[in-house]
């Protein structure tokens, strides 16, 4: 492995941490979890990316949480 190697190994990593961190990896679990438990025919499709972050911020609005923002 080159230095190069290494070092774009790191900026991968820290780019997914900082994505988990942030939380915009959210859609991405939800639409693995729907693909695995709700892959039944005629079940409830996947909301697409849009729909999701109105729903979680609506979810949010109604219910809110200790947050920073």
């Amino acid at each position: 492995m080159t230095l190069l190697d290494g070092v774009r190994k790191g900026v991968r990593g820290a780019a997914w941490y900082l994505r988990a961190l942030l939380g915009e990896d959210a859609y991405d679990k939800y639409a693995a979890h729907h693909a695995s438990i709700h892959a039944v025919p005629g079940a409830e499709p996947v909301m697409t990316e849009r729909e999701f972050w109105r729903d979680q911020t609506d979810r949010q609005d109604k219910n809110p949480q200790g947050r920073c923002c």
